[in-house]
């Protein structure tokens, strides 16, 4: 299945599918008022799902019916008109976690590119050149990853911070600390590769303490609740619960076999649980590169995600359970490093 492959109007269909029998003129009322469509188009966007495996067709004739296959945290959500309304306003919010997710984190799909491998490029550059596209990489991601935290330090603020430790005037000096936690937990990880081809939570632990030290943050799994900014979505509350959930995340990233999906689900899981009294986002993030760069594969910056769309993308998997534009943004960015780090 890949649902990065279709159009918006083949997206809705998908959206009025369950796994509830529907027939074809059903379909096609229910997209008359945004996608008014003939029944040649609809019966051709039909036969599209189908071959890509989203849609299956039952019955001939007058009574075929047709039913979704879709993995329910991959179905379109119109970003703009979601977070148009107030958090008070959204319909079917979420407002707890939900362990449910878990039935459906190792069938997500459109994860199965063809990616250059880092050790194939690195012995294709001159070594200096290489180490140099590794510390372009550090700064970049160090640097909007911090922005996502709301750090303000400038990308050539950062870079001159990284490369010769001079702190940019006008700025707390916690924002240098959370940027130079960046490239040591970037450092280790490079330094100890083979180590991320498989989690556990004390290496969770450890990019969690790498990334939040000097900023006066537990390094321990929280004994309180904490609500997040913007949302009405509630994080488990007692350690038991943070643990098992933390647990069962790891368990699922280390069964799956596809590296791009252990790392994707590392980039929101851990965001989403909560586990830490703060540097979830963060910690998701790093995990990813992690595990990206212990399978081989090129990390990922971030650099040209903006703030706001990472953050709805991540509030509508708290709301809605919804990974649509997050596994968007994922593919984008891997498509992102494989064009703008380690050329030959």
């Amino acid at each position: 299945m890949n649902d990065t492959q279709i159009n918006l109007r083949q997206q809705a269909i998908l959206n009025f599918l369950s796994q509830t029998p529907i027939s074809r003129s059903e379909i096609e009322t229910k997209l008359q008022d945004k996608y008014p469509v003939s029944k040649l188009t609809l019966i051709r966007d039909l036969k599209v799902l189908s071959e890509q495996g989203l849609v299956k067709i039952q019955g001939v004739g007058k009574k075929t019916v047709y039913i979704s296959l879709q993995n329910p945290l991959e179905k379109f959500i119109d970003k703009d008109e979601y977070f148009a309304y107030s958090s008070g306003l959204r319909m079917g919010v979420k407002t707890g976690f939900e362990f449910g997710v878990f039935n459906y984190l190792r069938n997500l799909s459109g994860l199965d590119k063809k990616l250059n491998y880092l050790s194939v490029q690195e012995k294709k550059l001159d070594p200096t050149i290489f180490k140099r596209e590794i510390e372009r990489f550090t700064v970049e991601f160090s640097w909007k990853s911090s922005r996502i935290e709301g750090n303000t330090y400038s990308l050539l603020e950062t870079d001159i911070l990284i490369r010769q430790m001079k702190e940019a005037e006008g700025h707390p000096r916690e924002e240098a600390v959370m940027i130079l936690n960046h490239k040591a937990a970037i450092d280790y990880i490079l330094k100890n590769r083979e180590e991320f081809k498989s989690l556990t939570l004390n290496k969770v632990l450890k990019i969690h303490t790498l990334l939040t030290g000097g900023l006066g943050i537990s390094a321990a799994i929280r004994t309180n609740p904490v609500a997040i900014t913007g949302t009405n979505y509630l994080p488990l509350s007692e350690r038991d619960s943070l643990i098992k959930a933390l647990q069962q995340t790891i368990q699922i990233i280390n069964a799956v076999k596809n590296p791009l999906l252990k790392a994707f689900i590392a980039s929101f899981m851990i965001a989403y649980i909560q586990p830490f009294s703060d540097g979830n986002k963060r910690t998701g993030r790093t995990l990813t590169n992690a595990i990206l760069i212990a399978h081989d594969l090129y990390p990922v910056s971030y650099r040209d995600v903006k703030e706001i769309d990472y953050i709805e993308a991540m509030l509508l998997f708290y709301e809605q359970n919804n990974l649509y534009h997050l596994k968007q943004m994922f593919v984008d960015q891997l498509d992102f490093s494989q064009k703008n780090y380690f050329r030959t």
